[in-house]
């Protein structure tokens, strides 16, 4: 597995284009989630010039996992979103806290019925991995995230630093969490 990082303008335009079709056909084809879309690419009004993508992908190139990291000092999904996850505490406000958030590790090619764990395969675990690196680098010591509520045990058994920020409450008919991952 590869590992592309950088932010849009460090990123070649077809990257880009295959990180957006990705992302649609994991989110909104397979989760069916309603995010925005349009022609088979998914994103958002979070997906800025600052926004920090990792990319997991095969020798072949074809993309396997990524995961978006936005500094909290600008509008986040957290923030703007699900601020109720945190029951009244404020938002996170501070360079060495980026949010990590469209994290995804799934094969689009891989076999019918084949396990699809967001962060039970090998390939989770290294993306999210990798995803703690690129925060580190950007002076993060923790990165936020909303999480479906399973991913929880898969944190702690693949031995990150996580912990709630707040109880789980169901969003989109889905129990959902504010999690704090340590990036070290």
């Amino acid at each position: 597995m590869e590992i592309a990082e950088g932010v849009p303008s460090t990123l070649s335009h077809e990257l880009i284009t295959r990180l957006a079709r990705y992302r649609h056909h994991v989110f909104v084809e397979r989760l069916g989630w309603p995010l925005p879309s349009q022609g088979g690419m998914e994103f958002d009004q979070f997906d800025r010039p600052d926004t920090l993508h990792v990319i997991a992908m095969t020798d072949g190139q074809r993309i396997v996992g990524s995961a978006r990291l936005l500094p909290t000092t600008r509008p986040y999904l957290l923030s703007e979103v699900f601020p109720q996850l945190l029951c009244g505490s404020p938002v996170p406000r501070s360079e060495d806290v980026w949010e990590l958030s469209r994290f995804a590790a799934l094969d689009p090619q891989a076999a019918a019925g084949a396990p699809q764990g967001q962060f039970s395969s090998p390939i989770a675990v290294a993306l999210l991995k990798a995803v703690l690196r690129a925060a580190a680098r950007q002076r993060a010591k923790r990165v936020i995230t909303v999480s479906p509520l399973g991913v929880e045990r898969l944190l702690r058994r693949a031995g990150f630093r996580a912990r709630r920020a707040g109880p789980p409450m169901v969003a989109h008919g889905q129990p959902v969490f504010a999690c704090w991952i340590d990036t070290h």
